[in-house]
């Protein structure tokens, strides 16, 4: 078969073949033939030498997937360390120095050590940059003090990206340096948030003389806001472009369900779902372009706008199968609080699936700073006044 039918070269066709050939998945240990893998350069494709790839283009990353998993080779907890895959290791990668790398990327991608996230609290969320968790340097560490919160899956974790301010005489948000935190230390205690689905899949963690070495700082001091900027790239590009064939995802589910409940259609849900499905054609294209573009380097503003409809498109969608399903719709199957490895919308029922949605749209950056964001840095318009002294026209004597 020709490399224009199958999309991929025949050559790295052939390394799986040849990896598969001495490494059997049904023989091999699952986490032996996993570091192999990352070994050999076949987990991150577009990651350089030495560090789970080759350089090669990212676009064949999924057919590389697809070949082993056809092959029943095992998985790397990819769904439960979302953040680690989507936002820490490329962070690491961007910013990280060859310790770093070395010590981090291949138990992260081999699913030894899952990640969370240590940005948001309780009087900076949207606006990040005003975050009050401390890290005060002590010879060779840095002491850290703090509440963190809506920190996903901090209860499995093994590290965390931390973001904490260590100039507090700089401005907001040049005074933030970037770790990488180690969440056995005894100073972090996690404690469990319960959400409208009964679930407690969030967490708030408080950081009580927590020491992390110097050597786990990530770029320089008083970087942590530009690396920020970048994980926060990583991570609406890994939300917002995840549907890649038709009828993927929700509104899969909400087609699926307008086929099977021919009683409760009319015209008005009919143009509502070809509405929305259409929408969803078009951001699949979207992301298809995004991902593309990721080939030739790290996602910029446009990623905003990915994940912008993507919290739009899930609510509606979610809304309107709540509604096809009539009666139906308004069951609840568990209300029991249970703390989940992921956030899994598509296997659940649609009171799940309606309730979870409406955290989609401040999850990952609020849908109100996304929209400043493809306002100010991808159409170029002039930034919103923030204060009466940026209104040129205000009479500034009242």
């Amino acid at each position: 078969m020709s490399e224009e039918c199958t999309g991929l070269p025949w050559s790295l066709r052939q390394q799986v073949a040849d990896f598969l050939a001495d490494n059997d998945p049904e023989t091999s240990a699952p986490l032996q033939f996993l570091r192999a893998r990352y070994d050999a350069g076949l987990a991150w494709l577009h990651f350089p030498l030495g560090h789970g790839g080759m350089g090669l283009p990212r676009e064949f990353q999924p057919e590389v997937d697809r070949l082993f998993a056809e092959a029943g080779a095992p998985d790397n907890h990819s769904k439960a360390n979302g953040i680690g895959l989507g936002m820490a290791a490329p962070t690491i990668l961007g910013f990280g120095n060859d310790a770093q790398k070395a010590r981090f990327l291949r138990p992260l991608w081999t699913g030894e050590e899952i990640w969370c996230q240590l940005f948001s609290e309780p009087n900076a969320g949207s606006d990040l940059a005003a975050l009050a968790t401390r890290a005060v340097r002590d010879g060779g560490s840095w002491v850290v003090n703090g509440q963190k919160v809506w920190t996903s899956s901090a209860h499995n974790a093994n590290f965390a990206i931390l973001l904490a301010r260590t100039d507090s005489s700089a401005p907001k948000h040049a005074g933030l340096t970037y770790f990488l935190c180690d969440m056995g230390d005894p100073g972090v205690e996690i404690r469990p948030l319960r959400q409208i689905t009964g679930e407690a899949e969030f967490n708030e963690v408080f950081l009580t003389d927590v020491r992390i070495p110097d050597g786990y700082r990530l770029g320089d001091e008083g970087a942590g806001w530009m690396i920020a900027n970048a994980t926060l790239r990583n991570e609406r590009v890994a939300i917002g472009t995840g549907c890649t064939e038709r009828e993927a995802g929700m509104v899969g589910i909400v087609a699926q369900t307008w086929r099977e409940n021919p009683p409760l259609r009319n015209a008005q849900l009919h143009s509502r779902l070809i509405k929305l499905w259409v929408d969803a054609e078009v951001a699949r294209h979207m992301g298809q372009r995004l991902r593309q573009k990721l080939v030739s380097g790290q996602p910029g503003p446009e990623g905003a706008a990915m994940k912008l409809i993507f919290a739009e498109l899930n609510q509606k969608l979610s809304g309107l199968e709540v509604e096809l399903r009539g009666e139906q719709g308004l069951l609840y199957s568990d209300w029991t609080t249970i703390r989940p490895d992921h956030v899994d919308m598509l296997s659940r029922d649609a009171g799940y699936r309606y309730l979870r949605a409406k955290g989609n749209s401040i999850e990952g950056g609020t849908s109100e700073i996304l929209r400043n964001i493809i306002a100010e840095r991808v159409l170029g318009l002039p930034p919103e006044p923030r204060t009466d002294k940026d209104i040129p026209w205000k009479d500034q004597s009242k």
